[in-house]
């Protein structure tokens, strides 16, 4: 708010972000010089730069405005579009833009970002190889170590109604999403994920529970392995527990504590 002998003024604006490259902006003001109303949004576009487009309506007319934002610096654009206020004309300068840029984002955008993220994700698959192949050996290995243990712990929790774990995939966050889709995951670089159900089992305490603790990666334990360098990473663990049926998923750093009723499966 500005308050002075021959004016004032007051200033309000909302900013909600979409994600952490997009944002959406409304702003108001009104004062004894200014009445308009202002919408838009923005994209970043780099690490320091930022675009915005706002369509603004008040006394002084329609406006759209353009803005770049780069580090402490910033550069606008007005557009004048009319100085009266019809409303037709208002309505069409708001639509026509907004519907034009989900058109574009839509079809245009949304594709080219798609598939240069997909082909960053190959340059970096094709890097790795090698070290992702030694990787799932050395696993492979442990997992072998473990699996006598890990099958005597299994069976001794299914005598007496305990925590088995059935399914335990650990991976690329992208690709457990279609983990439907996947009936087998073999040691396939392209797969991006390493089945870990017999390591996990082979944690499972004598009185029935699985602890992983926060903040640790999940890569390092005994029998896992990184089938995805660079990528965000998560573990997605099928489990059953007094004959009920349980599932959770949980980012590479984050806690893992089974069983929970939270787990439970409807």
């Amino acid at each position: 708010m500005q308050l002075g002998t021959g004016s004032f003024g007051a200033t309000a604006n909302y900013t909600h972000r979409f994600s952490t490259k997009s944002h959406g902006r409304i702003a108001a003001r009104i004062g004894s010089t200014a009445l308009e109303l202002e919408l838009g949004g923005g994209r970043k576009i780099s690490e320091f730069s930022t675009i915005r487009m706002l369509y603004t309506v008040g006394i002084q007319g329609i406006f759209w405005k353009f803005e770049l934002h780069r580090g402490g610096q910033k550069l606008i654009v007005p557009v004048l579009l009319s100085r009266h206020l019809n409303p037709i004309f208002a309505t069409g300068a708001f639509v026509v833009p907004t519907s034009l840029y989900f058109v574009l984002k839509r079809f245009v955008v949304k594709p080219f970002y798609l598939k240069r993220e997909k082909q960053k994700a190959s340059e970096n698959m094709d890097k790795t190889l090698v070290q992702v192949q030694e990787a799932r050996t050395a696993a492979k290995k442990a997992q072998q170590l473990l699996q006598n243990v890990a099958n005597r712990k299994r069976s001794r929790q299914l005598e007496t109604g305990g925590l088995v774990v059935t399914k335990a995939l650990y991976g690329s966050r992208k690709a457990l999403k279609n983990r439907n889709q996947i009936e087998e995951v073999k040691d396939e670089v392209a797969s991006q994920i390493i089945d870990v159900t017999l390591p996990l089992n082979f944690l499972v305490s004598d009185s029935g529970q699985l602890k992983l603790h926060e903040g640790v990666k999940k890569s390092g334990i005994m029998g896992f392995c990184d089938p995805c360098p660079g990528e965000s990473k998560q573990l997605y663990v099928e489990y059953t527990f007094d004959g009920s049926n349980f599932e959770v998923i949980v980012d590479d750093l984050d806690e893992l504590l089974i069983p929970q009723e939270s787990h439970r499966i409807c």
